[in-house]
């Protein structure tokens, strides 16, 4: 299967809407004490992410041009902090990959694709946040070489 990394185009809504609609059943189905059964942007945001430079969003397309799945990110730089160093994150907001197309490496490419795009924008580092109901995540993750960083807790009152 030959496939291509490339920025999200408007062309591409329909098939990341259904994508967005995907991983937010697993966070649903995991925490529904924190998840609604909704997608996470509506079209008309999405319009507006893919537009912008800071919020790059790639998919990747099989030969066909169909959406595999999408990576969503977000360039940060800490402001107004004595605290933390001054380093441009590229962080990982989403990774999906559409459940007919896993198994076939298409999560790896687009993270690979991102690992380029945060080199040629300068980036310090890149990070992301896995809840712990996705342990298929957190394994998938691990397996790319990445580690935790910070770890977030709670205790529900």
């Amino acid at each position: 299967m030959s496939t291509v990394v490339r920025r999200a185009q408007e062309r591409d809504i329909p098939a990341v809407m259904e994508l967005l609609r995907q991983v937010n059943r697993v966070h649903y189905e995991g925490r529904p004490d924190l998840f609604k059964p909704a997608a996470k942007y509506g079209e008309d945001e999405l319009r507006g992410i893919f537009a912008d430079d800071r919020t790059p969003v790639f998919v990747c397309t099989d030969e066909a041009g169909r959406v595999l799945g999408h990576g969503f990110c977000v360039l940060q730089r800490p402001e107004n902090t004595q605290l933390l160093n001054d380093v441009l994150t590229l962080y990982i907001d989403d990774i999906c990959v559409d459940e007919a197309a896993r198994g076939r490496h298409v999560g790896s490419a687009i993270y690979e694709h991102i690992l380029a795009h945060a080199r040629r924008c300068g980036c310090y580092n890149v990070t992301l946040n896995v809840w712990s109901c996705n342990p298929g995540a957190m394994r998938f993750y691990e397996k790319l070489g990445l580690t935790p960083y910070k770890v977030g807790m709670e205790k529900i009152l």
